[in-house]
């Protein structure tokens, strides 16, 4: 089984350490092109573009990647509580027909209550997974090229119409991931592909299971990833050493001060991830090479994979046994370690192949070129 290999976008701005800004990368647009042309050549599927209020802008970010990619897809946050489903339809369809039908959307219904309140939003957890409920039954009606009145709770359009067809159909596929018993329905009933954070094996396997079982409800089914950082290195040993040195300029009131933060946010996912180390630097090794020390400081995916390449792909591979075909993947920095990864793990990942990479010093461009041989299965 072929793999969808997906890199991300750091649209918040880049790092060597944890918690340090002054080893930081702002996000500016030429370096975003820079990562995303990089990861073309190198052969990754995709490219997660995120959202928050400290990243730039999701669409506006895509949109600007249109002229220098060619083949990588491109996920785009589409977010419910925002957004209302006639304008979202048409940005998508737009996109779409820019991209030549790579666009792919990335459903984001909100999980900090004080950004969602800057941006004028006041719906509890489970309004929000309900307005995403109504927003994507209008949506996908609207992409099909359907005239659409709906009166919901949250969402009411009176004879609400697409002009602009996607190139794909019925509409880009809907990427999602949540880790709430609304979450999972939501993704049952409208999504095409469920991402869950890097949990250990057991604790994804169950959350497939229950999507997939909620699906046969309404007679889908839904494709699975998981979203994950990784760090790798020739050996164990480098590998380890690098996550050491990824957290080292870290202190504990920063630490303390970022669990609070995410400790009052109502997402579960988040709550999830914050349960593996516990705030604790003693704990951060949850399953086998699955390390959760960018969880101390960063929301969202905070557990990364650590080892050398044959480890990392013996890693993947045990989620894929479980149902998983995509994996969306970060690292730092950002463009290094995309690299890094396609360099020493492709070779071992079904249908990728290896590549080459020389390092151009004038400008700090890379030159990448893919073998022709066919990769490892």
């Amino acid at each position: 089984m072929s793999l969808d290999i997906f890199w991300f976008l750091p649209t918040s701005g880049d790092t060597r350490y944890l918690g340090k800004s002054s080893s930081g990368r702002p996000a500016t647009n030429e370096y975003m092109r820079q990562i995303a042309v990089t990861a073309e050549s190198l052969g990754y599927d995709g490219l997660l573009i995120p959202t928050g209020s400290s990243c730039l802008d999701p669409w506006v970010t895509a949109a600007s990647l249109v002229p220098v990619t060619s083949r990588i897809k491109l996920l785009v946050a589409l977010r419910t509580s925002v957004s209302g489903p006639t304008a979202t339809a048409r940005q998508a369809a737009t996109l779409d027909q820019a991209l030549k039908g790579r666009l792919l959307l990335n459903v984001v219904p909100g999980g900090d209550a004080t950004e969602l309140a800057a941006d004028g939003v006041f719906l509890d957890h489970d309004e929000r997974y309900e307005a995403a409920d109504e927003v994507l039954t209008v949506w996908r009606d609207l992409l099909q090229g359907k005239t659409v009145d709906f009166a919901g709770k949250h969402v009411t359009v009176e004879g609400a119409k697409n002009f602009f067809p996607p190139v794909q159909q019925p509409y880009p596929p809907l990427y999602f991931g949540g880790s709430s018993p609304a979450a999972h329905e939501l993704a049952a009933k409208h999504v095409d592909a469920y991402l869950t954070w890097g949990e250990p094996p057991a604790a994804v396997a169950e959350k497939i299971a229950d999507v997939r079982e909620r699906a046969k409800k309404y007679g889908r089914s839904v494709r699975f990833g998981v979203r994950l950082h990784v760090i790798v290195r020739e050996t164990n040993e480098e590998a380890w050493a690098a996550a050491e040195k990824l957290i080292s300029h870290l202190d504990d009131e920063t630490i303390a001060k970022a669990q609070a933060n995410y400790a009052a946010m109502d997402s579960e996912g988040q709550r999830r991830m914050a349960a593996l180390h516990g705030g604790r630097r003693d704990k951060l090794e949850v399953s086998p090479n699955l390390w959760a020390g960018v969880g101390l400081v960063r929301g969202g995916a905070g557990t990364a994979l650590v080892g050398d390449p044959q480890t990392v792909a013996a890693r993947l591979k045990e989620y894929a046994d479980l149902g998983v075909d995509s994996f969306v993947l970060s690292g730092y920095p950002h463009l290094e370690e995309a690299i890094r990864f396609a360099e020493l793990v492709f070779p071992l990942l079904p249908g990728k192949q290896p590549v080459t990479v020389e390092e151009e010093l004038t400008g700090g461009a890379f030159d990448v070129r893919a073998t022709k041989s066919e990769a490892a299965a």
